[in-house]
């Protein structure tokens, strides 16, 4: 039977399953390009991150730089993190006392605020404030600078990029972060109260003292230590983004949009990580 005598049906089943062979064939090494792609990144930050420690760890030390650091970090961020804060505290309370009036547990409210606050709220918005704006700024400014070369210089000159650009930016996101997230908290509790007598007036000394009547000591280290896992994670991931940009001008680019989307990612999958171990360690 010659291919003339074969059903129209069948010549086109036989010609789509061929196409869709082929586009089988054709994804295959896509995808293993892109998972050893995926192991190459991580190789590269393992190397990165030695590199910093013994950076980090040998003299001297670029107190300076380190000063500046915090400062541009820091304080500059303060207002960002400030308003999102109180942004986070009001639309808490507003929705959590619909809530609570529902199931007759209003007095509740003031604990479920601070406790929401201080507990997850805090830590994860100012982590993520955090690398969408220290991210973007570490990712440009390394990128730059590796792309005109002015990194290759400093090597040049015996000066020790990975000390003096990123073991500097990497501590001072470790030492900020923290303290924004008591900032942070300190807004969200404020506008929390300031937006519960809209509907039903409470002095803040009481408000004050029913939120942290259920509070603990130990309910306030483990946030703090999850922040400077967050302020870790960002600084690392900026920096090793921008130190290894390539591509001129549209390489900056994308070390600075890589910066902010691997920061945030990394900042979440480290929170859900970190809860789950704070849970075993404190209960």
């Amino acid at each position: 039977m010659t291919m003339t005598h074969l059903p129209i049906f069948v010549i086109a089943a036989a010609a789509s399953g061929a196409m869709a062979g082929g586009r089988l064939l054709d994804q295959v090494p896509m995808a293993r390009n892109f998972f050893v792609g995926v192991f190459e990144w991580f190789g590269d930050l393992g190397l990165f991150c030695v590199r910093l420690i013994r950076a980090a760890i040998t003299p001297p030390y670029e107190f300076g730089e380190l000063v500046r650091q915090c400062d541009a970090i820091g304080s500059k961020s303060l207002p960002l993190v400030a308003l999102a804060g109180a942004a986070t505290g009001v639309v808490l309370s507003l929705q959590t006392r619909d809530s609570l009036v529902r199931f007759g547990a209003k007095a509740f409210l003031p604990a479920v605020i601070v406790f929401s606050i201080i507990k997850e709220s805090g830590p994860i918005i100012t982590g993520l404030i955090v690398s969408g704006r220290i991210g973007a700024g570490i990712g440009a400014e390394l990128g730059s600078m590796k792309v005109t070369e002015q990194i290759d210089a400093m090597e040049a000159s015996a000066v020790d990029p990975y000390k003096f650009l990123v073991a500097t930016r990497v501590m001072a996101c470790v030492l900020m972060v923290p303290l924004l997230t008591v900032v942070s908290n300190f807004c969200g509790i404020l506008m929390g109260w300031v937006a519960n007598p809209l509907s039903e007036p409470i002095s803040l000394r009481l408000f004050l003292e029913h939120g942290f009547k259920t509070m603990e000591f130990t309910d306030y280290i483990p946030p703090i230590v999850k922040t400077t896992v967050f302020g870790l994670t960002i600084g690392i991931v900026s920096c090793f983004q921008g130190i290894r940009t390539r591509g001129g001008t549209e390489g900056v680019g994308r070390s600075a949009t890589s910066s902010v989307v691997l920061s945030s990612l990394f900042v979440i999958l480290a929170d859900v990580m970190l809860v789950r171990l704070i849970m075993m360690i404190w209960g």
